[in-house]
């Protein structure tokens, strides 16, 4: 007799002439030796081993079929396969079984043609060594939107965050629109004034995205922007003579943001500011504005002249009208410019007899 021993966490596949009887239970079994018996053991630990025969057949036995758990995965799908609710590992389109004696099993079905996760899923899921294979992830920074594109076709706007998508047929991108204060810049544009003064304009712009659907619609989004900022920048400047502008340079930007944001809606931002860094004139205008200023300057400085010799002129008919009226006080002012004359005098050389300051005296009664 052939003895075939079963022990707990196994299970005997019975075969004769090749075919498949039956599962043998764990036991103790004693085998016709004149008969072909063969038999497989198998760990119910492990997957069913259907020793490379069609697993349909051993389906066929309900006894078996009451141990087993049966999965058929499509071609346009994949399944995640859970042990005691742990992820084990993922199957690919065929048809598998499992031993459910010692271990319950789970799936997860995955229609490969809808490349979005269920939110059922776990994150946690995503980074398993497994599932890495069958799983693109895309970042949205806080400063930016996305939009999510399957097969080249708009699908939503994505917030901030990290988001997964299977691997699958439909390609799946992601268009990243920052959301941050943007500039442009209009360096050198020429434009000319009312009265035919052709000039070089700096001007700068800021705006912020506010509509990423709208922003994807412009072909040359940014180069549309200078134009239209262009444009109106020449309607408003063209209208202004060279002096006026140069004493308006903020209504031009005022001006020009006004514009800007009847424009908003369209262009699916917000702007913000707008304002004139240089005016650049050229060589024989700068001149000309030079010479202009600086006879302004003389002018101005020839007027203040004017205006301290006429009040200096004037303070000293005052003065000499008070010291006409007043003999002291002409005797104090003689004695003032008496010593500012001292002061500046190294030596004095009188003759005659009699003290300085009398001598002085003389001189000076002598003048009266």
């Amino acid at each position: 007799m052939l003895r075939v021993n079963i022990k707990n966490d196994e299970r005997g596949l019975l075969f004769k002439d090749g075919n498949y009887v039956k599962c043998l239970q764990p036991g103790k079994y004693f085998l016709n030796p004149f008969v072909k018996y063969s038999f497989l053991k198998t760990d119910v630990n492990k997957p069913f081993d259907s020793a490379d025969k069609n697993i349909n057949i051993y389906l066929e036995d309900t006894e078996l079929q009451k141990e087993l758990t049966v999965i058929d995965v499509q071609d346009n799908e994949i399944a995640i396969h859970f042990e005691d609710g742990k992820l084990s590992d993922v199957l690919s389109a065929g048809k598998y079984a499992f031993w459910n004696v010692l271990k319950k099993h789970d799936f997860i079905i995955v229609d490969k043609r809808n490349p979005e996760i269920d939110p059922k899923i776990d994150v946690s899921v995503y980074n398993h060594p497994n599932l890495l294979g069958y799983v693109n992830q895309h970042h949205v920074m806080s400063h930016e939107q996305g939009i999510l594109y399957y097969d080249n076709v708009v699908q939503k706007i994505l917030e901030p965050g990290r988001y997964f998508f299977w691997k699958s047929p439909v390609q799946v991108t992601v268009q990243k629109i920052d959301l941050r204060q943007q500039q442009v810049d209009m360096t050198g544009q020429e434009i000319m004034t009312e009265d035919k003064i052709s000039m070089r304009l700096n001007f700068v712009c800021h705006y912020k995205v506010t509509d990423p659907l709208k922003v994807i619609q412009i072909k040359s989004f940014e180069e549309q922007i200078y134009i239209v900022l262009q444009l109106i920048l020449r309607e408003y400047v063209g209208a202004l003579k060279l002096d006026d502008l140069l004493l308006k340079k903020q209504e031009v930007g005022n001006y020009v943001l006004q514009k800007l944001k009847e424009k908003n809606s369209d262009f699916g931002v917000e702007f913000l500011f707008a304002g004139v860094k240089d005016v650049i004139l050229p060589g024989d205008i700068k001149e000309i504005l030079n010479t202009v200023l600086i006879a302004e300057k003389r002018a101005q400085a020839n007027v203040i002249t004017r205006r301290e010799e006429t009040a200096s002129t004037r303070s000293l008919l005052n003065t000499a009208k008070l010291m006409e009226e007043n003999q002291t006080l002409y005797r104090l002012k003689e004695l003032e410019f008496l010593e500012k004359i001292c002061d500046k005098i190294g030596n004095i050389s009188l003759t005659g007899g009699g003290s300085l300051i009398e001598q002085l005296n003389t001189l000076l009664s002598r003048s009266e």
